[in-house]
């Protein structure tokens, strides 16, 4: 004997109306919609969850390509400064090559209250440099450390002088603490301090001449010493009306400035 067939009656009434409309089918059509119903509801929510990453991730790629470009923009002019430094290295160490010296202090130099100096030898009293003794012209080199005449000597307004001023002598750039050496054998007739040259030494020599030495940091001869040519008279410096460490060095005839280089003729 079959069972009998069940069906589904659905019964639809409509606000304000009398009549109703009634569907009636089999329970198992019903079941299977609703399955069906249930799959596509579970298929749309796995969708969603799936591409809603993708969708978001999608729509943040321009905002990310706009980063990309200026991070690229940042790195080229990293690059062009990288290139810059390297430019300014190479000419740093060619100048150094050119003044044949280490023109930056030693940090200690800066930290200690004093310049810190070479080693001098020291002699007796009274005994005397091997070389040329007595007084004489200023017609030697006052340093042994190489160094580079940064500055000449100009009339006030002159064209030998950039900045119009009068300049007797020559600025020698020098490493703070180079020893600086008598220019000829003479007298120290002046030996201290003031504010154009700060700490300086002038030497008086015949036939009417004197050198002065200025912007020393340290002083080694007194007034009224007698020195004689080469001898060490003091250690280069920074001092007074002077922006970086140079010797000043200068040659009076009669009271007047003249070129030390018409005297001096080789500089060692």
């Amino acid at each position: 004997m079959s069972r009998p067939r069940r069906y589904v009656r659905v019964v639809i009434q409509s606000d304000g109306e009398v009549a109703s409309r009634t569907f009636r089918t089999p329970q198992w059509v019903a079941r299977a919609g609703i399955g069906l119903a249930i799959t596509a509801g579970v298929a749309l929510l796995l969708a969603v969850a799936t591409y809603l990453p993708v969708l978001t991730a999608a729509a943040r790629v321009p905002g990310l390509e706009r980063e990309v470009e200026r991070l690229e923009r940042e790195n080229r002019k990293i690059g062009e400064l990288v290139a810059a430094l390297s430019s300014a290295a190479r000419r740093y160490d060619r100048i150094r090559e050119l003044l044949g010296a280490d023109m930056v202090p030693d940090p200690v130099r800066f930290a200690a209250e004093l310049p810190v100096a070479p080693a001098i030898q020291a002699r007796s009293p009274g005994s005397r440099i091997a070389g040329i003794s007595g007084p004489t012209e200023p017609n030697q080199w006052p340093l042994t450390d190489p160094g580079y005449v940064t500055r000449g000597q100009a009339a006030a307004g002159g064209d030998g002088d950039a900045r119009g001023e009068a300049h007797p002598g020559l600025d020698i750039a020098v490493p703070i603490g180079s020893p600086v050496r008598a220019s000829g054998g003479g007298t120290v007739l002046q030996a201290g301090e003031e504010a154009e040259y700060g700490r300086f030494v002038l030497l008086e020599h015949p036939g009417g001449y004197q050198s002065m030495y200025g912007h020393l940091s340290r002083i080694t001869v007194a007034p009224g010493q007698r020195i004689v040519a080469r001898e060490v008279i003091g250690l280069s410096g920074n001092t007074g009306r002077s922006s970086a460490p140079h010797l000043h060095f200068e040659i009076r005839r009669a009271g007047e400035p003249i070129d030390p280089r018409t005297l001096v003729k080789e500089q060692s």
